[in-house]
């Protein structure tokens, strides 16, 4: 092969790479929404819905990542899961005659659950923000659950609503007590 030859391969090789470059680097941020999609599920979809725009969203759940990876998270012990399986089945037998107080119960369970796990329980926002990372399926529904659980201290909401919060607090209280790796949790992987 000539010396033109050469340089023209050599050229269109450099070329080819600065493509290729190019390419993954537009593809990088796409690649990493598609992660943070993934991760987070419906959080997602709400974290860009309440941001000014899609970048701030993908900070803010990048964020909350990087401080979930420097919480102390343990599993519980076998006996610490059976103690929680047997408090929440008192709590659904207090439903029957007290629903206001299971809801209660409901929500102080939850929260020493988390608390046990290793997550803070500083405030509210914080749960809900660094729950998101590993628990993020059934945060909707525990969000729901904190709602109801408020407007019954008040008084205004049905037994039938109460009934609803508990179903939401048993879904995020089986992720927690079992790790994450709850039916509810696999079945959207």
């Amino acid at each position: 092969m000539s010396s033109t030859g050469w340089v023209v391969l050599i050229i269109v090789v450099v070329v080819c790479i600065v493509i290729a470059l190019l390419i993954a680097v537009g593809l990088r941020p796409r690649m990493r929404s598609r992660q943070l999609r993934e991760r987070f599920g419906p959080e997602y979809d709400r974290a860009v819905q309440e941001s000014p725009d899609r970048k701030t969203a993908e900070q803010e759940l990048t964020e909350r990542e990087k401080r979930h990876d420097q919480l102390q998270l343990r599993e519980l012990s076998d006996e610490e899961k059976r103690r929680y399986e047997a408090t929440w089945s008192r709590i659904q037998e207090q439903f029957i005659d007290d629903p206001a107080g299971a809801l209660d119960s409901a929500d102080r369970l939850v929260t020493q659950a988390m608390t046990d796990r290793g997550y803070p329980s500083q405030s509210y926002d914080q749960q809900l923000a660094d729950l998101s990372v590993e628990h993020a399926r059934p945060l909707g529904q525990y969000r729901t659950a904190h709602d109801i659980a408020a407007r019954a201290e008040r008084g205004s909401v049905s037994t039938e609503d109460m009934r609803t919060a508990i179903v939401h607090y048993r879904e995020l209280f089986a992720d927690l007590v079992d790790g994450g790796n709850s039916d509810s949790h696999r079945s959207h992987h």
